[in-house]
């Protein structure tokens, strides 16, 4: 059959709030201009993040009812240390409460001031973790990775000659591990490929540099693989990301993606002294390492949610689903990040409103747009999000897993074409206040005050 129907059966729904167009308009002025300080109750559809925000399994929810919450030596510790193993292969597993902690211990106690951290795109948190202990993220995706609108296969892989070419310009003793984030988030949530992963852990090898991958949405990245890279078209989603996993040194992971649980990550490591190091400061700040700042339940959530993730009828679903989205406002002119990717739709916010400065955040302009049209929810990536650096402006639609029908993506698909229609009348934003780190998450903005410079659009 051609149609791709959900892999699931609804068993427990939750109602959602219907608002007026008014009401919106207020509840927007009222959290600034900014949709993360919006009320979820006054959201209609959210795709603000994919991060925490799917429905679990009835395997999910019965594991819970198993979970151990003592404090030490849990057996829910070893059951999810052992699924986890099981997938990434690394000696050393180490729970945190999401995947943010794993990067600020992996980084205290791997970087250093003047140091440098390579990656295909740091992602924000990423990012802000790094310049935290006054090291420098440098990203180095291809270059088709750096235009929306071409199409590659794996427009999330690291530039390898770049990378090579940062090494000696800097010296390998500058840079403490390379990082390849599965899949490139801030790109599109583009997939990275095999044979790009084999050459970027050559060369960390042939320099003694670590590999590890921010491994998020590995799953979705295991599927994209198997889809698009000659000689995995029979090899299965598991197997895939075992053979990449065997290629670096570590892992970070927010199990709230591709762990399929609402809350929860971990770090790994194959070096035993650098996880002796990084458990005594998770102790300090997370809790013991049998669990890390987490519950029992949850450590027995995650246990079997990253095995779900790999269930080849559930990956077909979902990547088919999210192209759904992408394919139908693409084929009415909206521009978007092309091939669609795993997670989420990215709309091209600089081609979208070519009339609005990247400096007036053109990407919050028009999310803001889309909530007040149909209480659609979705996040800036861009000039907010990353500073005058930032190499394009996007809004990201993040679908989370499990949760809706394809009738609330026909909505969302109505919403953004209504936008479309009426984009010349966007206006921009600017700053009110700012925070020093991750400023996106509480920034507080206001409509322009002068008129919008024209600028040409850029692809």
């Amino acid at each position: 059959m051609r149609t791709i129907i959900e892999p699931f059966r609804i068993k427990s729904v939750e109602p959602i709030h219907w608002t007026t167009r008014a009401q919106r308009e207020q509840f927007l002025q009222a959290a600034f201009n900014n949709l993360f300080l919006l009320p979820a109750d006054d959201v209609l559809i959210d795709l603000l993040t994919d991060s925490g925000t799917g429905a679990m399994s009835t395997h999910q929810w019965a594991a819970i009812m198993e979970g151990d919450e003592s404090y030490a030596g849990s057996r829910s510790f070893d059951r999810f240390r052992d699924s986890v193993q099981d997938i990434f292969g690394y000696k050393n597993v180490i729970p945190t409460h999401q995947g943010r902690a794993a990067e600020r211990i992996l980084f205290s106690c791997m970087c250093k001031k003047g140091d440098i951290v390579p990656n295909n795109t740091h992602f924000d948190t990423t990012r802000a973790n790094i310049e935290f202990v006054g090291a420098e993220a440098v990203d180095l995706v291809i270059e088709e990775g750096r235009h929306p609108s071409t199409h590659h296969p794996f427009k999330g892989n690291l530039d390898v000659d770049a990378l090579e070419a940062l090494i000696e310009k800097v010296g390998r003793d500058r840079i403490p591990l390379v990082m390849l984030t599965i899949t490139n988030n801030s790109g599109g949530g583009q997939p990275v490929s095999m044979e790009n992963a084999k050459a970027v852990s050559a060369i960390c090898r042939r320099n003694k540099i670590p590999l590890y991958f921010d491994a998020c949405r590995f799953a979705e990245n295991s599927y994209f693989i198997k889809l698009r890279e000659k000689g995995y078209e029979n090899r299965s989603p598991k197997e895939i990301a075992q053979e990449m996993f065997g290629y670096g040194d570590g892992c970070t992971m927010s199990a709230k993606k591709d762990g399929m649980a609402n809350i929860g990550g971990f770090l790994c490591t194959n070096d035993d002294v650098l996880a002796q190091q990084e458990k005594n400061l998770l102790i300090l700040t997370e809790g013991y390492p049998t669990y890390g700042g987490l519950a029992g339940r949850d450590l027995e959530a995650i246990a079997v949610g990253v095995q779900e993730a790999l269930h080849e009828d559930y990956l077909k679903y979902r990547i088919a689903s999210t192209a759904y989205l992408g394919n139908h406002i693409s084929a009415q002119g909206v521009p978007i990040v092309q091939p669609p990717g795993g997670h989420a739709i990215y709309i091209d916010a600089r081609a979208f409103l070519p009339h609005v400065a990247p400096d007036h955040f053109p990407a919050v302009a028009l999310a803001n747009e889309l909530y007040l049209e149909g209480g659609i929810r979705s996040v800036e990536i861009g000039t907010l999000m990353f500073g005058p650096q930032a190499k394009m402006d996007l809004v990201r639609l993040a679908i989370p897993r499990r949760v809706y029908t394809q009738s609330h993506i026909d909505y969302v698909v109505e919403v953004i074409l209504e936008v479309w229609k009426n984009r010349e009348k966007i206006k921009g934003l600017q700053l009110t206040y700012e925070a020093p780190f991750l400023r996106h998450f509480t920034a507080k903005l206001e409509p322009v005050k002068v008129a919008e410079p024209a600028v040409a659009a850029i692809h």
